[in-house]
């Protein structure tokens, strides 16, 4: 990246004189590389300061610094120094980032400036223009190095979480199973009696109630925590589908709700538990419903992709914040009214997805609605923890 000697006008002069520019020139041009590869050392977390900094840096590093401006397009995004212009002398250089043009470093001159090798500007410049963008598309590799390896650490932290409660939860079922079957059978004996007074029956009943309502939540804690076993087969899950909104009908009438299926025409067979699957798609509508309590839209759809089936359950209710989101699929948690929810429904779709080898996620926007999206492999591998608790 040397200078010419011979270049006029810059290089014109003694011979002593031109040297002294040319090595100038040139550890300027070292020292922005080396101040800018030192700004991208720390590039985690303030993506916007880091290329407002870099693009501080580029004017001083060419031939006429009083006069040269610089701007840096990422995305849309555009960090400029003061006294950028459009349709000046100008020259760009493309940022590729895995072979794909993510935007622009340019630098300008706003005043004008005489004739060279690429207008007023020079060859060396050119090579240093191109550097640069290089070195952006390495901070702009790092960053997103960073940013997949924070969400792999939060969600492997997230699954880590769901392991432990699940064990907890699959202990505290099978501790609560044998004396919870003996109140529900000692209370059904007592029904059968005859002399049992009017006042003592309904007591009796009230019993047997809380009991078969606490066995049920005994089975979605088992649910969750995959210890209760699946019975695979071939199923279609576009009909698994319509069968499990086919019981809503007359709610989303009643609601104002109105339904749009857009299903995959030619819906390869799944290797799942028709009935299980039923229940993540009743317990995701039964959300949709209960987040638009005043009508909206529901939107369900399949597709094929990358081996995977998708089916994504979308509405346009109420929507959720970041924080509930990260809650979603933890035993309990419930944003319903007391006596409204058992806070186990997702986290029973979790697992049983899990048991199927797929994962269930969500995005949700406050007051726009959210979107369930459940993948489900076409060929899944052996679940060694999907096996009943003894």
């Amino acid at each position: 990246m040397g200078k010419r000697a011979t270049r006029k006008g810059r290089d014109a002069g003694p011979p002593g004189n031109r040297t002294t520019r040319a090595l100038r020139e040139r550890v300027k041009e070292l020292g922005c590389l080396y101040r800018i590869s030192r700004i991208s050392e720390g590039t985690a977390g303030a993506p916007d300061e880091v290329f407002q900094r870099i693009a501080a840096l580029i004017p001083p590093a060419w031939q006429y610094p009083e006069s040269a401006a610089a701007r840096i397009v990422l995305d849309g995004r555009r960090y400029e120094t003061p006294g950028f212009q459009e349709g000046c002398q100008r020259q760009m250089s493309e940022v590729v980032v895995e072979g794909k043009c993510r935007g622009v470093v340019e630098v300008v001159y706003t005043e004008k400036k005489p004739r060279r090798d690429e207008g007023p500007f020079l060859k060396d410049e050119r090579d240093l223009l191109d550097a640069i963008a290089r070195q952006i598309a390495v901070v702009v590799e790092h960053q997103q190095a960073e940013q997949e390896r924070a969400r792999l650490q939060k969600q492997l932290m997230h699954a880590d979480r769901l392991a432990t409660i699940g064990q907890l939860a699959a202990g505290v079922a099978h501790e609560l199973n044998e004396p919870l079957s003996s109140i529900l059978g000692f209370a059904q004996l007592l029904q059968r009696e005859a002399v049992l007074p009017a006042s003592g029956r309904k007591d009796v009943e009230r019993i047997v109630a809380g009991a078969l309502h606490a066995r049920e939540i005994i089975k979605k804690l088992l649910l969750f925590a995959r210890r209760t076993p699946t019975f695979k087969g071939p199923v279609d899950l576009n009909q698994v589908i319509l069968g499990a909104i086919d019981l809503f009908q007359h709610q989303f009438e009643k609601d104002g709700i109105e339904l749009a299926c857009e299903l995959c025409p030619r819906m390869p067979v799944l290797n799942a538990d028709a009935g299980q699957l039923t229940q993540v798609l009743v317990n995701l509508v039964v959300n949709a419903v209960q987040a638009m309590p005043r009508g909206g839209r529901l939107l369900v759809q399949t597709r094929v992709q990358d081996g995977q089936v998708l089916c994504a359950v979308e509405d346009t209710g109420v929507g959720m914040t970041a924080e509930v989101q990260n809650r979603l699929f933890l035993p309990f948690f419930t944003t319903k009214e007391v006596n409204q929810g058992t806070g186990l429904g997702l986290p029973v779709a979790h697992g049983i997805v899990s048991s199927h080898g797929g994962t269930i996620e969500v995005t949700s926007t406050p007051g726009q609605g959210s979107t369930f999206t459940i993948r489900l492999p076409l060929d899944p591998a052996p679940d060694p923890e999907n096996r009943p608790l003894v």
